[in-house]
């Protein structure tokens, strides 16, 4: 049997680099994304292509390099992503640019690149790896809220145009886990004069509390093989600690000023 071939963006760290080790163990055929290969020269774990999700010259380049030595590809992992914090007031918009450009843009520019070979294979899969914050706009962190959020909704019209080629697509939606996020993430500067100065400030020291704290990514992995065996995907799958997990079924029943309250006592705003 041939292995199955999966291609992981956003590879040489955190959650991607963890779910290519798994998925390399249990027999696929792994590559993952670096944007600059300079950059990892003794990455050992499995093969790295040079690729730019916010570049679709770069991702054409790199799939087709790939597809040439394969023939084909059989699971795509939208998983690079950038974080962002910041008062919605003062984070500077081409930094707003930028985390859309890499967690929206970027897996639409690979699925399009890439849906044309799963047509011609009639089969394959996406996992669009988004976030539970994606579920809700959280202070401080209103834009990667929407930059993931708005990846779950266009996930949601995606999979349905392609259901018919044979095609699968899905959401999975990871809470706070240890990975390197935090040193990567654009933060706002917390402005000596900014009326944002102090709860801005509690609320960043809490975010990366949560991320040193979090559980190991090793969970996600588990998490995308489980779907990549599954015949008929869900449309989302979450993944994280179980209060973070049970947040979204409050906001499902709960009052909206009431899930409000509840935000804003957690963030002691």
């Amino acid at each position: 049997m041939e292995h199955r071939v999966v291609l992981v963006t956003g590879g040489s760290s955190g959650i991607g680099k963890s779910i290519g080790i798994y998925l390399k163990s249990k027999g696929f055929k792994v590559y993952g994304t670096t944007r600059r290969l300079d950059s990892h020269p003794n990455f050992t774990d499995f093969e790295l292509l040079e690729l730019d999700v916010r570049n679709p010259e770069s991702i054409g380049f790199a799939i087709a390099r790939l597809m040439e030595r394969e023939g084909r590809l059989d699971v795509l992992i939208n998983n690079a992503g950038i974080g962002i914090t910041g008062p919605i007031e003062e984070t500077p918009h081409s930094e707003i640019l930028k985390a859309f450009d890499t967690n929206f843009n970027g897996p639409i520019h690979m699925s399009k690149a890439v849906l044309p070979h799963m047509r011609r294979q009639e089969k394959g899969l996406i996992i669009n790896i988004t976030s539970i914050a994606g579920y809700m706009g959280l202070p401080y962190r209103g834009f990667y809220s929407a930059s993931k959020g708005a990846l779950e909704l266009v996930t949601e019209a995606l999979r349905m145009e392609v259901k018919g080629f044979g095609v699968n697509i899905t959401n999975l939606a990871p809470g706070d886990f240890a990975t390197n996020i935090a040193s990567g993430r654009y933060h706002a500067p917390i402005l000596s004069d900014s009326p944002y100065k102090e709860p801005y400030g509690n609320t960043l020291k809490m975010m990366n509390e949560h991320v040193d704290s979090g559980k190991d990514p090793m969970l996600v992995a588990q998490m995308v093989f489980k779907i990549i065996n599954t015949k008929n995907p869900k449309v989302h799958y979450k993944v994280g600690e179980f209060m973070q997990k049970f947040s979204l079924f409050l906001k499902k029943i709960l009052p909206d000023k009431v899930y409000e309250k509840l935000l804003m006592n957690h963030y002691k705003l």
